[in-house]
């Protein structure tokens, strides 16, 4: 963004509205005349809205502005979370063991905080059997209790049947408090 910023001999526009240094409004005026006054104060002008009209000029240190401006991108970037999604997958003939293993992958991949799309894949003529699948998703789903919000509920897809999970916003929240020093309290101690 800081490099689609007009400076000084730069700007273009036939008369510009000029902000000084402590934000009051100068007025507006012709682009040469704000310059000289911007260089009588050793700042820079810059232009900061080029697309109302007239464009809207300030007398400020350009060096300080852009370090400003990429510093607040940084922040900006800090704060955001990448939204994941994990895809388990899953078939109707599928052997308890194995299910409980991917049940744990769920949970495991739920308590990070990332969502998980749950593939229920049908081979053959087990696409005439929707209902076993159907069972095999709810069981997945039951076993991990509050930590989950159902999304999407189970739904056919072509040869598969899908569901989406997401984290439950609560029950991330005690684990971040812990991880921090603070004792949660959790219902049932004696």
């Amino acid at each position: 963004m800081s490099k689609n910023v007009r400076i000084n001999d730069r700007i273009r526009a036939r008369e510009v509205r000029v902000i000084d240094d402590r934000g009051t409004q100068l007025g507006i005026m012709h682009p040469l005349a704000a310059l000289d006054l911007a260089r009588q104060k050793g700042l820079d002008l810059v232009e900061v809205a080029p697309n109302s009209i007239p464009p809207v000029c300030r007398l400020l240190d350009y060096g300080r502005f852009r370090y400003e401006q990429t510093k607040r991108e940084r922040e900006s970037r800090k704060t955001q979370k990448v939204i994941t999604i994990k895809e388990v997958r899953l078939f109707p003939k599928i052997d308890e063991n194995d299910l409980r293993t991917k049940t744990n992958s769920t949970k495991r991949f739920i308590d990070a905080g990332d969502k998980v799309k749950l593939t229920l894949r049908f081979r053959g003529r087990e696409v005439v059997h929707p209902e076993i699948g159907q069972g095999i998703l709810n069981q997945v789903i039951e076993s991990l209790g509050d930590a989950a919000v159902i999304e999407q509920a189970p739904k056919m897809e072509g040869r598969s049947m899908t569901a989406m999970l997401s984290p439950r916003k609560e029950a991330s929240r005690p684990r971040r408090a812990a991880a921090d020093g603070v004792e949660v309290p959790t219902g049932g101690e004696v």
